[in-house]
């Protein structure tokens, strides 16, 4: 068998020529066939690693933002008749003296001070605003059925349904735990999907993260 280096000019014969490129012309294709069969099968293999059995969409909400009903209190450096208690509306806003209605849904507290500190500077020489969130009421997830401690907790970021479980004082000992059901709304519609959160926690399935608003139900086994 003859070796030829590919990275040298080659002198050959005419004869030699059409075979010897119809092998390099071959080698590419079957390495390019190969490039793509392994690329297919890491998607494929992605694939059956993902979650199949969370078919949820996701309605990102951070919990570090403000939502309806959430409480907050506004700081404005000497000006004490604007620093205050506030409450999110309904409609996800405030009434703030001198600007009037102001949108705070969905900011953080850096976020509204920041808005109100652009607002006032209208009305003030150089405003200094300052936000803590003190009752965070918007955020809340829902576990009920055969946990120890059943109601509603504060919503955390990349909260899975372990840590919720775990929170409401873990299953009780009629609890059909591979039987959990989680209920989402998303865009008015009720969507379900039911976790083998007893494998979850054994580590043999991968974990599920709730969203704020969230319904956990922990059914009574049939045995």
């Amino acid at each position: 068998m003859k070796f030829y280096d590919l990275t040298t000019p080659m002198v050959l014969s005419a004869g030699h020529r059409p075979a010897i490129f119809l092998r390099i012309i071959a080698t590419v294709i079957i390495a390019i066939g190969l490039t793509g069969c392994v690329f297919s099968q890491e998607k494929e293999d992605t694939a059956k690693g993902s979650d199949a059995y969370i078919p949820l969409p996701k309605k990102m909400t951070a919990a570090a933002t403000l939502g309806v009903e959430d409480v907050f209190t506004v700081q404005v450096y000497r000006h004490k008749d604007m620093s205050g208690e506030y409450r999110v509306a309904p409609d996800g806003s405030i009434n703030f003296p001198l600007v009037g209605k102001v949108v705070v849904d969905g900011l953080s507290s850096s976020q509204v001070a920041e808005l109100l500190t652009e607002k006032l500077s209208t009305y003030l020489k150089r405003p200094y605003v300052s936000v803590y969130v003190k009752e965070f009421n918007s955020k809340k997830i829902f576990v009920f059925g055969e946990v120890k401690k059943p109601g509603t907790f504060r919503y955390e970021d990349n909260m899975s349904v372990i840590q919720a479980i775990t929170m409401a004082g873990g299953f009780t000992e009629r609890a059909a735990g591979n039987r959990t059901s989680v209920t989402r709304m998303v865009d008015g519609k009720e969507d379900q999907v039911v976790l083998p959160v007893e494998e979850i926690a054994e580590g043999k399935k991968k974990n599920f993260y709730l969203q704020a608003g969230d319904i956990i139900f922990v059914p009574q086994t049939y045995f």
